[in-house]
């Protein structure tokens, strides 16, 4: 059986970080799934999918790092192409990717206790953001 529904997210920041597990907790327990997969994806390719203790310093530590690995700046050949600032956004959304899955194991997202699913904005731009979540299971 296959379930699937959207979240919607409106974003306001690039670092911007939304805990999504309770919303994809609803979407698996309207699935009726008991034992399967729930996959989370985000329609864009600007911004990221993870798992994380969610927490104040990690939601401060992430996009931290993530703008030391790959700074704001003009170097990038993207800013050569498009001249919209957000070449760095794009590396950031590669090296996190824009998807996660989390099993499902007894109608229940199968995440440890200090483990929560997350998306993160890495545009220069508020966005509205678009999230698939796919249940697969029986």
């Amino acid at each position: 059986m296959t379930f699937q529904e959207f979240i919607t997210l409106h974003t306001a920041t690039a670092g911007q970080m939304h805990d999504l597990t309770e919303h994809v907790q609803e979407i698996v327990t309207r699935s009726g799934i008991r034992t399967g997969v729930a996959h989370v994806f985000n329609i864009g390719s600007t911004a990221g999918i993870g798992t994380i203790e969610y927490e104040p310093g990690l939601i401060e530590d992430l996009p931290r790092e993530l703008s030391r690995l790959f700074p704001p700046g003009r170097h990038y050949a993207h800013e050569q192409t498009w001249h919209d600032g957000n070449g760095h956004s794009h590396l950031q959304a590669t090296l996190l990717g824009p998807e996660t899955t989390v099993p499902v194991r007894e109608a229940r997202l199968a995440l440890g206790t200090w483990q929560q699913i997350f998306h993160v904005e890495l545009d220069v731009k508020p966005r509205t953001r678009e999230v698939v979540v796919t249940v697969i299971g029986g």
